[in-house]
């Protein structure tokens, strides 16, 4: 495989692991606690609006930051494999689009958080 794809597919997987850790972090780490006290897993407290909040901004802000990642070194070998091939444009738009598909879906993983949280 080529580096850059090498890159790619390593953001891609830390982007998923840390939208899986925000996502654990704010639906089971409640839960989990609520059943060591012996509480209802229902109910809400100031604690468990903040985790969620917390995991809502590490969803968001991780994948942002893996996305700017990810395009930087994708944009950059797509302007230079432009410049020699203008043919390429519908592959490289592809492969940029999938670098910055990485935010959007931390932003639908925040905005699922936030709409149980609220």
């Amino acid at each position: 495989m080529p580096r850059i794809t090498n890159k790619l597919l390593a953001l891609l997987g830390v982007a998923a692991l840390a939208t899986i850790t925000a996502s654990f972090v704010f639906w089971f780490a409640p839960a989990m606690a609520a059943d060591a006290l012996g509480a209802t897993a229902t109910t809400v407290t100031a604690e468990s609006v903040g985790w969620g909040y917390v995991a809502a901004a590490l969803a968001t802000g991780l994948s942002a930051l893996g996305a700017g990642y990810a395009v930087a070194g994708v944009g950059s070998a797509a302007i230079g494999a432009l410049a020699e091939k203008p043919e390429l444009l519908g592959r490289v738009l592809i492969m940029v689009g999938l670098a910055e598909g990485i935010a959007i879906y931390g932003l639908i993983i925040s905005i699922l958080i936030l709409n149980k949280v609220l």
